[in-house]
C-alpha cells in the first residue's frame, strides 16, 4: 500500500520554487475529471478518435473519465497538485479489471453518449484491455495530464517522478499505455521503454511503455 502522505516537490524537478503534491480524495473528483477532461481535448486516441463529435466530445470525455477515476480511487491511488491542476491516475497491482457493476455502467454510459460510436469506441477499450501486460504485477498508470491553463509549469512531470518514487518504494513495475507519441520522450527519460503498440479500430496507434521494477525496493 503507498503511503497517504503529501509530497513536497522542489527544484530541480520543476520551475517553481516549491510544488505541494498530495493524495486526490473523492472530494477532488469533480476539479481531477475537469482537469483530465481538458487535457486530453487534442489527445490523438480520447481527443479525436473516441469523441469525433467536437460538439459533444467535452461532454462525453467528462463522463467516461470520470468513472475511470472513480474507479482508481477506489482500486488505486491518485495524485495531484494542491489545486488538482495536474492529475496522475493510477491503478494498483491486481486492479484495474471491471466488476459486472463497473461494466454494466461503462456499458450505459457508451451507449448513451456515443450512439451509434459506440460499437467502435467500445471494441478500441477491448483492444486495450487485451493488450495489457500479463504476469508479473504491476502499477498501471490510467491517466496523466495537467489543465490546459497550466501547461508549461512542468506538473505533469512532477507528477509523474513523485509518482514513480511512491512505485519504486514497492520494488514494482509500471505500465502505460501512450496515447501520443509526443509524450515517449518524457517517458523514456523516466525509465519507461517501448515493448510493444497496437492500434485502435480504424484510428491511431498506441505505444506500450513499461518500467522494470526498481531493485529491492525502498529502504525507507
Amino acid at each position: 500500500m503507498l503511503p497517504e502522505t503529501g509530497i513536497k516537490i522542489g527544484k530541480p524537478l520543476i520551475r517553481e520554487p516549491l510544488m505541494k503534491l498530495r493524495r486526490g480524495t473523492t472530494a477532488d473528483l469533480e476539479a481531477m475529471v475537469e482537469t483530465m477532461t481538458r487535457a486530453f481535448a487534442d489527445d490523438p486516441v480520447w481527443g479525436g478518435w473516441a469523441f469525433p463529435d467536437r460538439e459533444r466530445a467535452t461532454e462525453q470525455r467528462r463522463a467516461i473519465f470520470g468513472l475511470w477515476i472513480e474507479m482508481s480511487l477506489r482500486d488505486g491511488w491518485v495524485l495531484v497538485t494542491e489545486g488538482c491542476e495536474a492529475v496522475a491516475s493510477w491503478f494498483s497491482p491486481g486492479a484495474g479489471a471491471d466488476s459486472p457493476a463497473d461494466a454494466a455502467r461503462f456499458l450505459g454510459l457508451a451507449e448513451r453518449l456515443l450512439g451509434a460510436r459506440a460499437p467502435i469506441f467500445l471494441e478500441g477499450c477491448a483492444v486495450i484491455e487485451r493488450s495489457r501486460p500479463t504476469g508479473e504485477p504491476f502499477h498501471f498508470l490510467s491517466l496523466l495530464g495537467t489543465h490546459d491553463a497550466h501547461r508549461g509549469r512542468s506538473l505533469g512531470r512532477s507528477l509523474l517522478d513523485a509518482s514513480l518514487v511512491l512505485v519504486d518504494r514497492e520494488g514494482l513495475p509500471a505500465y502505460l499505455d501512450s496515447t501520443n507519441t509526443a509524450n515517449l520522450p518524457l517517458y523514456e527519460s523516466r525509465g519507461f521503454r517501448r515493448i510493444g503498440a497496437y492500434r485502435m479500430p480504424g484510428g491511431p496507434s498506441v505505444d506500450q511503455m513499461w518500467r522494470p521494477g526498481a531493485r529491492g525496493g525502498a529502504t525507507g
